[in-house]
């Protein structure tokens, strides 16, 4: 009665606590509540063990009693409760397993020679290490067809030239990828020679009718003097290029160049400064002499 008191305690409370973890103005926190709980159910295991082992021990009693009630001795009650198991024969499971022979058959596995008093056994290889002995064999054979002969497999270095090309493929397609996050307000201004030659023909092919083949201006302004209509800076040119200037005609080009063609776009416009073309364009906006400096108070009337 008192462990099943115990036990219907335990349970109660573990049925409470959820009740109490429910209200907003519980003293307790809520790692507490968790505690708590896990404490209670591992309490519920332990008492529930505990009874199993009661249950155990009186049904060993009552089996006792029962027995001697039956005119069992003290002896033959232990048996009974206590059987001796027979003990298997070990030592002949691992002779079979190491192919060996037993002790007793040792006198007719002595060979003929000896030497210094010292005789040998003609006890067998054991079979499982010559099965694992001809399955290195296979093996071996195997690898010799696939790397050597047919050439299935890559060998170290051609595995190694294989990885080394596909991590090339990948740090570009990332270069790619993060070069086409740039935006207004991260370009950079550079002089790399892949990026101005990327950025010369996307101005060949889009900008020349409007700006010329050298940036001397035609219908649009002239790109290679220190005046600018809307900003000489590469942050203000990429983004007159991504958004375009749709009362002067220019179009907006984010939606036919990728970022990363813009920021290599602008760049190349900024290279073009101090070209001085043949036939170049009067210049028009606001005199900037360099990506640092602030706009002079000079300006001149656009005349497009």
């Amino acid at each position: 009665m008192k462990y099943l008191r115990a036990t219907l305690l335990l349970g109660l409370s573990l049925f409470v606590l959820p009740v109490f973890a429910e209200d907003d103005h519980s003293l307790l926190s809520g790692d507490t509540q968790n505690y708590i709980g896990y404490g209670i159910v591992v309490a519920m295991l332990v008492a529930f063990i505990i009874a199993m082992l009661v249950i155990l021990r009186a049904i060993k009693v009552l089996t006792k009693v029962l027995l001697k009630s039956q005119g069992y001795t003290e002896d033959q009650i232990v048996k009974e409760l206590k059987p001796v198991k027979e003990k298997k024969q070990e030592s002949e499971v691992w002779l079979k397993l190491l192919s060996l022979k037993p002790l007793s058959e040792e006198k007719d596995l002595v060979m003929e020679h000896e030497f210094d008093g010292i005789q040998e056994l003609d006890n067998p290889t054991p079979a499982w290490f010559m099965y694992l002995f001809y399955a290195t064999i296979l093996f071996a054979v195997g690898y010799l067809l696939n790397y050597h002969v047919f050439h299935f497999g890559q060998l170290q270095y051609e595995e190694y030239k294989t990885e080394m090309a596909t991590a090339a493929v990948e740090h570009k397609a990332y270069l790619s990828k993060a070069a086409n996050q740039v935006d207004e307000a991260t370009v950079k201004l550079t002089k790399d020679p892949t990026a101005l030659a990327s950025g010369k023909m996307v101005f060949v092919k889009n900008c020349v009718p409007c700006h010329g083949a050298q940036g001397q201006g035609v219908v649009g302004p002239n790109l290679t003097d220190d005046y600018w209509l809307h900003g000489g800076k590469i942050n203000d040119l990429f983004k007159t290029i991504k958004y375009g200037v749709l009362t002067k005609g220019m179009p907006t080009w984010e939606t036919q160049l990728s970022p990363k063609q813009i920021s290599d776009v602008a760049n190349f416009v900024k290279s073009l400064r101090g070209t001085n073309p043949p036939g170049a364009r009067a210049p028009q906006g606001t005199k900037e002499t360099d990506d640092t400096a602030t706009k002079t108070p000079e300006k001149l009337v656009a005349n497009q």
